[in-house]
């Protein structure tokens, strides 16, 4: 796609001006195949889309010392130079590349990466998730038992409420007693708004580096408020931890810190972006997670039988709490996650900057393009995964030691067939710095619910996602929620 062509195509009514993320991804791949070469302009290098799963491994073993993906180039403006005040020269993993990246990342990998240090908050995460239990006996139809389609809302609270836990080291009482926060529900409308226009700023053409649009000024106005509210609620969980120690350590006990201290140890200022980029980026992908995992439990009554059968041993009274082992062994609840996430997944590709010379699908490709895989159609595709029209989470359990179907095993027949097109978290020293922390959230607020609930949804589920950045729910969330007797 020539640069004229592409800039034709995305101007105010051009074919692809009001088509979202993956309507246009799609459309690109109708037009000119499943490669397609974009000329680079307005300061970004050419980049390739490519469909081919045998691509994503020749790029992803050919990522350099320091891996690269294109953006968030405002993002990183708004860090460096509109809010140069704030940051200070520490714009964190979302604003850096290259070898500062790489300093960041391997600063904060020990401690956010490390299975230890997230199973501190087991109790606290457990105790969110028995908040947002008791809101769904609050606000569903007596009648129905249905919840409201405003349910969304709820889930927004749980997830900022759980990885405020973790960011913060301290809940807000979102889900419960501090309902009418209005800088939570100031975030809350600022980050739907910040999706929408990073779609128009950081994946449209970067007019902005020579003009400054009006979606420019509106994306800094909208990362202005971000920065706000997550800095002052940083700057205080970070002034109380300072005033004393907690009544989980001492100073000379550093094995039951929270993940804030350890990171303000190393760093108070990378402690401060660290913390403020867990509030930025766990919002909207978490509660999309966790909405696909819902929709998933009630299209599939079975499975969601044999989840809740694990779920009994493992918490036999409704009202029981996880501890270490009991968390550890659940391979069907963890399957049940993957599954879901690979029927809807939240992104529907990777990006990265070429860090060599290659070849891909018989083109050559130059060091630095911007390589795009998109992976969206390929999950749904049984030459990638067998019967992938079946919800199936037995094809993420282990495979026996001897051939053949054993009970909660993976047959092969079901295994995927390419391990770099099912990715939810990425790849390498590139992928989600916060997944183990996610994991966490999911499973534990999943367990929670199907061990209390069954879990239906009895309306159309078409389209049940819009694409922004990340997919969105697009639906209602009238869930009917039927109690566990015991």
């Amino acid at each position: 796609m020539s640069l004229w062509s592409m800039f034709r195509n995305f101007a105010p009514g051009g074919k692809y001006a009001n088509l979202d993320a993956t309507q246009m991804i799609l459309t690109w791949k109708e037009d000119y195949g499943p490669l397609l070469r974009m000329k680079g302009g307005f300061g970004r290098p050419d980049s390739i889309t490519t469909h081919n799963p045998q691509d994503f491994e020749i790029i992803m073993r050919n990522e350099g010392k320091w891996p690269q993906r294109s953006g968030p180039d405002a993002m990183a403006y708004h860090r460096s130079v509109h809010r140069a005040d704030v940051f200070q020269g520490v714009e964190g993993l979302l604003g850096t590349r290259g070898e500062k990246w790489g300093t960041y990342r391997s600063s904060v990998n020990p401690i956010l990466m490390n299975p230890k240090n997230v199973r501190h908050y087991l109790p606290k995460l457990s105790q969110v998730n028995k908040e947002l239990l008791q809101r769904i006996l609050e606000i569903r139809n007596p009648s129905t038992l249905e919840v409201p389609a405003s349910f969304l809302e709820e889930l927004n609270r749980w997830t900022l409420e759980s990885v405020s836990v973790v960011a913060l080291d301290k809940q807000l009482g979102l889900i419960s007693t501090n309902r009418n926060n209005p800088e939570a529900l100031r975030l809350f409308h600022l980050m739907r708004e910040f999706f929408t226009y990073t779609m128009k700023v950081e994946i449209m053409p970067p007019i902005w580096k020579y003009y400054k649009t009006k979606s420019f000024l509106k994306y800094m106005d909208i990362l202005d408020g971000i920065t706000e509210i997550t800095h002052k609620y940083v700057k205080e969980s970070i002034d109380r931890l300072e005033k004393g120690p907690t009544n989980e350590g001492t100073a000379s006990d550093n094995s039951d810190k929270s993940v804030l201290e350890k990171l303000i140890k190393i760093d108070k200022k990378l402690a401060t972006v660290v913390a403020m980029d867990m509030l930025l980026g766990g919002i909207d992908t978490t509660t999309s997670a966790m909405f696909a995992t819902l929709l998933c439990l009630a299209k599939n009554p079975e499975k969601q039988d044999k989840l809740r059968q694990e779920l009994v041993e493992a918490l036999p009274h409704k009202t029981s709490d996880f501890n270490e082992e009991s968390f550890t062994n659940l391979p069907y609840l963890r399957a049940f996650i993957k599954e879901s996430l690979r029927v809807y997944p939240i992104m529907m590709a990777n990006m990265r900057t070429a860090g060599n010379d290659m070849i891909i699908s018989g083109y050559q490709v130059p060091k630095g393009t911007q390589v795009v895989m998109v992976y969206l159609t390929l999950l749904n595709n049984d030459e990638y995964f067998p019967k992938a029209s079946e919800f199936l989470p037995e094809r993420w359990l282990r495979l026996p030691d001897v051939g053949g179907e054993v009970e909660n095993k993976c047959p092969p027949s079901l295994k995927s067939k390419n391990p770099f097109i099912y990715l939810p978290f990425g790849f390498g020293s590139r992928s989600c710095v916060g997944r183990r922390i996610v994991e966490m959230e999911m499973e534990l607020a999943i367990a929670r619910l199907v061990r209390n609930f069954y879990i239906e949804y009895n309306y159309p589920t078409e389209n049940a996602f819009k694409s922004l950045l990340v997919n969105v729910p697009n639906i209602p969330l009238t869930f009917k929620f039927i109690d566990v007797e015991k």
